[in-house]
């Protein structure tokens, strides 16, 4: 009786996987009361070509365990920030700094910049609100090309899979201030061979 209530759905939809999804593959997704139950690989993509394998099926095993993450306890869905470097960097805001300058005090102070380098690998994350966030990840950005150049911005945007407006916006960026653009394969460094056997193309 458990076996069969897990596999039962009122309606199934047709969704994919934002997050970290190269392919962006499509799903049948099957929900019950509102709550995802499971998911199955969609079996409906068109012909490619006559010279080409079809792409069915088209799915992966973390796609397929997705729905479980959905509702995991561990997901993360706030910003966080070491806590060392967040507690450094409220005390400077509450001293009325610049944002900006608060930063280059964090990271030009040896004795700072040990404190919360050091505490990498070991947790300690804080909650923070995502306007400190977005202040902390600007400050440094501005501190960055003021002190080192433009070019040392270093960065990667959305999978394009995920998101062309994501991807775009992110490249725009680092186009316009003068950073450097990688792909999310540099990032990730697992250019998936598979796909340049089949199709003998590089995207």
């Amino acid at each position: 009786m458990v076996y069969r209530k897990r596999w039962q759905h009122d309606k199934i939809v047709r969704s994919t996987h934002g997050v970290n999804c190269t392919g962006s593959c499509s799903w049948k997704i099957y929900v019950k009361d509102g709550i995802i139950t499971s998911e199955t690989q969609q079996t409906d993509y068109p012909t490619t070509d006559a010279d080409f394998p079809e792409y069915e099926p088209r799915g992966c095993p973390r796609g397929a365990s997705y729905s479980w993450y959905t509702y995991s306890p561990v997901r993360v869905k706030y910003p966080y920030v070491r806590g060392d470097l967040y507690k450094m960097w409220k005390a400077e805001m509450d001293e009325g700094q610049n944002p900006v300058e608060a930063w280059s005090n964090i990271t030009s102070d040896p004795e700072k910049r040990a404190k919360y380098v050091n505490a990498r690998g070991k947790g300690g994350f804080v909650r923070a609100s995502g306007h400190e966030v977005c202040e902390m990840i600007g400050s440094a950005t501005i501190h960055t090309i003021k002190k080192y150049g433009p070019d040392r911005v270093t960065g990667f945007s959305p999978i394009p899979a995920m998101s062309m407006v994501s991807y775009a916006g992110g490249t725009r960026f680092l186009s316009l201030i003068g950073g450097t653009i990688l792909s999310f394969y540099d990032w990730y460094a697992d250019l998936p061979p598979a796909s340049l056997q089949p199709f003998r193309l590089q995207n």
